[in-house]
Order: structure tokens, then C-alpha cells, then sequence
């Protein structure tokens, strides 16, 4: 990368880029976060880092590590906490274990104040519109803050 925008090696979540999108008129737009990619037992996991430069992102990389190693709980907390944010009542166990299995993890954001925000994807399409998808806001705490649905 150029000196204007200088990447970020780390050890375990790999090089991080300062995120940006070619557009059709092959102008580049530059976006406030970095980006990067992790590979998790087997799956590419795309990494959102907010911040426009390395002194902004590098205080989020302890969380981002913290979140990767706690995955295995975090993605059923995430699905649990979709499943029952959009349920009229108590959802049923198998709605949870469905849930679980249907909504997938593609994307860990950390936002600058903290927050951790999984994005996950409807990997069957029955339970979310395409094109829509849900994220699960995690406090600095790690506990469930906000569910929302992003387009």
C-alpha cells in the first residue's frame, strides 16, 4: 500500500488494508476502516476494522483476537440471540439449533467504540429476504447489545 494508507501486519489476524471499492468510472473510493480476511476451521471470515488509520485500528485488534478465540460460543449466542429477538414468545429448542445451523458467519466488525458486530448470512434463505441480513452487536462486555437487520 502507499504511504498515505499503510497496512497492518498482525500475527494471528494477518494484513490488514485500508478498505477500499473500485467504482464503474474506475475511480477508487477509500472507505474509514480496514479490512482483512481470517480463515476459521475452514472458512474465509471477512474482518471490518473501523478507523482510517493504523493508530485507529491497532487498540481493536486485542478485541478482534478475544472475538476469534471465543467464536464457537459467540456464533451460537449470535443465532440465539437473532432467533429470539424476532420470535413472537419463547422460541422452541429446535428453532435455536435450526437458527444455528441456517445463519452463518461472514463478517466481524469492530467498531471504534468497541463494539463487536457479527454479520451473519441466511445460508438457506428462509429465514430472512434476500439481499437482507442480520447483525448481532456485542458491548464491550461481550454481551448481546442490539440485533438488527442490514440490507
Amino acid at each position: 500500500m502507499s504511504d498515505e494508507h499503510p497496512t497492518i501486519d498482525d500475527p494471528e489476524l494477518g494484513t490488514l488494508a485500508r478498505a477500499t471499492t473500485e467504482l464503474t468510472d474506475g475511480s477508487v473510493l477509500t472507505h474509514d476502516w480496514y479490512s482483512g480476511t481470517v480463515v476459521i476451521d475452514g472458512v474465509e471470515l471477512e474482518l471490518m476494522l473501523e478507523g482510517t488509520s493504523p493508530q485507529d485500528v491497532t487498540p481493536l485488534l486485542p478485541r478482534v483476537r478475544e472475538t476469534i478465540a471465543d467464536l464457537t460460543s459467540l456464533r451460537r449466542i449470535a443465532s440465539d440471540a437473532v432467533v429470539t429477538n424476532f420470535s413472537n414468545g419463547e422460541p422452541e429448542p429446535h428453532e435455536l439449533d435450526d437458527a444455528a445451523s441456517d445463519l452463518t458467519l461472514e463478517t466481524i466488525e469492530a467498531a471504534a467504540d468497541g463494539t463487536i458486530i457479527l454479520h451473519l448470512i441466511d445460508s438457506c434463505g428462509e429465514h430472512f429476504p434476500e439481499g437482507y441480513w442480520p447483525a448481532v452487536h456485542l458491548g464491550a462486555g461481550g454481551d448481546v447489545e442490539q440485533v438488527t437487520v442490514e440490507s
